[in-house]
């Protein structure tokens, strides 16, 4: 065999038995579960890490993920219950998809009970003039502000800080942020909206991608599988309870050969683009085995 022939033999068994194998080029979304609503303060959202595109905190694209063949960790966070009166609402859950974790949101401020900070911060509540909860570096807003016991509120979105409860109006919850790493724009983790200390009023509206209005009814919940933050209820005399946070979602790209399987308890669907394959999660506890 001529040397020419003897190496073009060699390149060919290289290529052949590397084709397919790992590490893989991965793009990632991770989106925890947003904070609940209270009577006052809307819940902040879920914290947004990405590398296919901007990322939540106003940071830009996270870097370039290869993971080898391997077991990988995977948890979607649940959004956190809402609360009415004197309750606490809680906070959202984290998502975990290998070593990234994105903090779940931070709940919204009662009458007389506080918001916290979260992947995006709660907004603050009726409990009287005051800042509202800080959000994750790189991953989501603060909560908004409130100057009077009157109007509470917005929760923070990963696009924007919750805006603030003023001496006359509610404060919008802030917007989240688009991603198009399924091959269509959905917003996510957008704030809940602040609501008011007494029936008469308009109540904040959440922000974009999820997060729930404020409602003198009781708060809307976050959209499932966006992170949005709770709205919030009524404060004050007549209470109405705060929306519960929407749920998490991990959504993950991988080259079509890569072979991928689950464990058990993970939901999640998946679809070919061009040449990867696009997996989304959307509840469970569990592993991805890629091989």
């Amino acid at each position: 065999m001529a040397n020419s022939s003897i190496r073009d033999f060699a390149k060919y068994n290289r290529i052949s038995a590397t084709f397919g194998a790992g590490p893989f080029a991965c793009q990632y979304l991770v989106v925890a579960g947003g904070g609940g609503g209270a009577s006052g303060g809307g819940g902040g959202a879920g914290g947004y890490r990405t590398n296919a595109g901007a990322s939540g905190g106003g940071a830009s694209s996270e870097g370039s993920l290869f993971l080898p063949s391997g077991i990988y960790a995977l948890v979607i966070g649940a959004g956190g219950a809402g609360a009415s009166g004197g309750a606490q609402a809680s906070l959202g859950a984290d998502s975990i998809f290998s070593s990234l974790t994105s903090v779940g949101g931070g709940n919204g401020g009662g009458d007389a009970t506080n918001m916290r900070a979260g992947g995006s911060g709660g907004g603050r509540g009726t409990s009287g003039p005051g800042a509202g909860a800080a959000g994750t570096a790189n991953q989501g807003f603060a909560g908004g502000a409130t100057g009077s016991q009157s109007y509470g509120a917005g929760g923070g979105g990963a696009g924007e800080v919750g805006f603030d409860g003023t001496g006359s109006a509610t404060g919008d919850g802030g917007d989240g942020v688009s991603s198009s790493i399924t091959g269509s724009a959905v917003t996510y983790a957008g704030g809940g909206g602040g609501g008011r200390k007494t029936v008469a009023g308009v109540f904040g509206s959440g922000g974009a991608g999820g997060g729930g209005d404020g409602d003198v009814a009781g708060g809307a919940n976050g959209t499932a599988n966006t992170g949005g933050g709770g709205g919030s209820g009524q404060g004050y005399t007549i209470f109405t309870a705060g929306g519960s946070g929407g749920s998490g979602v991990v959504i993950f790209t991988l080259p079509a050969q890569a072979l991928v399987s689950f464990s058990a308890g993970v939901t999640q669907t998946s679809a070919t683009v061009g040449l990867t394959r696009v997996y989304t999660v959307t509840a469970g506890t569990g592993t991805v085995t890629i091989s």
